[in-house]
């Protein structure tokens, strides 16, 4: 809380609360953006976790700590949730409040609307929900709706889920597309591609069915050898722990666990995979050719965006392990000189279409009118 305590300059200091469900989401993809808000603003981030929480802090922000349930709808525990939410913003009176994922943008909003507050939710993802139908369909689009309707801008990380939204009436003001949360091509800087003829195919993510991992077993399973490791980065969001260990004792698959830098497991691969269902835009992908790898990801919205198939990497159909086989066997006949020089061309997309510093950028204009707007 040491932002509290700064003296009197800080209480002139309009203040901007920003609600997000992961602190190393907040510092990992959007610190750029914080960095910028404490040069203007007061800064409250509420949080459900610690994981980066100390870092933010050392940076000015002042932390809350807010439970949430990331998965389920819980009614007892959402209303919790909102009454957290009201609580916070009564006590630090924001000027302005920006909203990431689901239950933020939902509560988060409900809330601001009844207080007055003006707000910038973000759409991250959408998640299974959308590409079913029936009444949990219509309750989630009903959320939105009721947590979006009043915000003074809505940001969409890519058209698909832009379009899906306007169709449905779920935005009925302002809105604003930005290529994801964008990639610091400075901190995610160009790595020698491996030498050495062992190829080694990366999985980063939760360990769930909506990522791909039974695709990307299916794969392993067929695939793996002496030259060729599946390695999976991330930690078990389902019940694959057991199966991960049996395929792990097979050889079939290499398990990493989760970790926080990611650096030395995008400079030892050979190609990030990822063989996810959804996503809204994938911070992986950034990252990984922002460091020189080509990616191998499913042609769906929020990564076809990333990759330019043949050249930075490939696309291949979601849910098909026989598609995802037949783009890693084309994958494994390139020469180590093909695969970097895709590798560097992912690195110089990144640059010219994917910097975190104009993402930064349309959030502070959007920020500036916004509080201009209510004063």
């Amino acid at each position: 809380m040491k932002a509290e305590m700064t003296g009197g300059q800080d209480k002139v200091k309009k203040t901007v609360m920003i609600l997000a469900n992961s602190s190393g989401g907040l510092y990992d993809f959007r610190n750029e953006l914080v960095e910028k808000l404490l040069g203007e603003y007061r800064v409250v981030a509420s949080l459900p976790d610690a994981v980066k929480t100390d870092l933010l802090e050392q940076e000015g922000v002042i932390i809350e700590h807010t439970p949430i349930n990331r998965r389920g709808m819980n009614p007892a525990q959402d209303l919790t949730l909102m009454h957290a939410y009201e609580l916070l913003m009564k006590k630090y009176h924001p000027d302005l409040v920006l909203t990431y994922t689901i239950k933020p943008n939902v509560y988060g909003g409900f809330v601001c609307r009844r207080m007055g507050i003006p707000y910038l939710p973000t759409i991250t993802g959408l998640g299974s929900t959308f590409q079913k139908s029936g009444p949990l369909l219509f309750l989630v689009e009903r959320m939105y709706y009721e947590g979006l309707k009043k915000a003074a801008c809505v940001f969409f990380q890519n058209e698909e889920n832009r379009q899906i939204f306007r169709r449905a009436g779920l935005v009925s003001g302002k809105d604003r597309l930005v290529p994801g949360s964008g990639v610091n091509t400075k901190v995610w800087q160009a790595m020698p591609y491996p030498e050495g003829d062992i190829t080694n195919f990366l999985f980063v993510g939760r360990v769930m069915k909506e990522k791909g991992i039974e695709e990307f077993f299916r794969a392993a399973e067929v695939l793996h050898s002496e030259k060729v490791t599946f390695s999976i980065c991330g930690y078990c969001d389902e019940d694959y722990q057991a199966q991960l260990d049996e395929r792990t004792s097979r050889g079939e698959i290499i398990q990493l666990g989760f970790h926080p830098d990611m650096h030395e497991f995008y400079r030892d691969c050979s190609a990030v995979v990822m063989p996810t269902w959804h996503e809204g835009m994938s911070n992986v992908l950034m990252e990984a050719s922002a460091c020189a790898r080509p990616v191998i990801a499913s042609n769906i919205s929020g990564c076809r965006e990333i990759f330019e198939d043949g050249v930075t990497g490939y696309g291949f159909a979601p849910h098909s392990p026989e598609e995802l086989i037949r783009t890693l066997r084309h994958f494994l006949t390139l020469d180590r000189l093909q695969r970097a020089s895709m590798g560097e061309a992912a690195r110089q997309k990144m640059i010219e279409e994917f910097d975190r510093e104009k993402v930064a950028a349309a959030y502070l204009e959007e920020i500036h009118a916004a509080i201009k707007g209510k004063a």
